[in-house]
């Protein structure tokens, strides 16, 4: 539902993601069609465990007959991470993937066609439908510092035997050269990314600010910092953020 009282017209939209390289993107299209300024700027980026901190963690790699991968990040700074260690993976570790996008990736690293290879369709739930069917593996579930509970708590919950990981860190980008700069609106994808922003600006005020939040954890974590949510997707008719912001953007820039 739209605030009314907070509804003027959007010329200017950050985005708090790189740039999309594609010429169609939707936020290109959004541009264009409302004669809006958008810019992207990622509010976080990846920073990888280095060997001495990953051994203060007491993981033994070679102690587990499974890898359970959820991202690509994932899989990089993993067999980065053995390559420095000079841990070489055994021909019968079996590998969990979250999307074919995961398991394909797996061979920059790995000769895929010699490997076990189980592959969810796209979500952690997928994936939890894969690992019910193989309950006796010894899991290493290598992630970053901040990730989603579900899959670990669906093995903490059913007695299987895993190790967590981390091996990559989630921390805020440097925004300083954006204190002087404002914007119609922001976007925001993660709740990492409004952790950014408080941790850059911690006097930041929201005045006439739209804030636009995907999905319903960085839309809490809009709330939780004393913020105003004012467009959140997805919505029902528009299930992606381009969707969302273009209904907010119909309806202001019309007054």
């Amino acid at each position: 539902m739209i605030d009314k009282s907070r509804l003027e017209k959007v010329k200017s939209i950050l985005v708090s993601q790189p740039k999309p390289s594609a010429e169609d993107s939707p936020y290109h299209k959004l541009a264009s069609k409302y004669n809006v300024k958008v810019d992207f700027r990622p509010f976080i980026h990846i920073e990888p465990v280095n060997v001495k901190e990953f051994r203060k963690q007491k993981v033994d790699v070679l102690n587990h007959t499974a890898v359970i991968f959820t991202s690509r990040n994932a899989v990089d700074h993993f067999f980065g991470l053995c390559k420095e260690m000079k841990i070489e993976m055994p021909s019968d570790m079996k590998y969990f993937c979250i999307s074919d996008q995961t398991s394909y990736y797996l061979q920059k690293y790995i000769v895929i066609r010699k490997r076990k290879i189980f592959t969810g369709s796209k979500t952690a739930q997928d994936l939890i439908e894969i690992l019910k069917k193989h309950k006796n593996e010894k899991y290493i579930f290598p992630c970053s510092n901040i990730r989603k509970n579900d899959i670990p708590d669906f093995l903490v919950e059913n007695g299987y035997k895993f190790t967590e990981a981390i091996i990559y860190k989630t921390v805020a980008s440097d925004l300083s050269d954006l204190a002087e700069v404002n914007y119609d609106m922001i976007a925001f994808f993660s709740p990492s990314g409004i952790n950014s922003l408080m941790v850059n600006f911690p006097n930041f005020k929201q005045n006439k600010t739209r804030i636009a939040a995907f999905g319903p954890t960085t839309a809490q974590a809009v709330t939780d910092a004393g913020l105003i949510l004012d467009v959140q997707a997805p919505m029902p008719d528009a299930p992606s953020m381009t969707g969302a912001i273009e209904v907010y953007i119909k309806e202001a820039n019309k007054q």
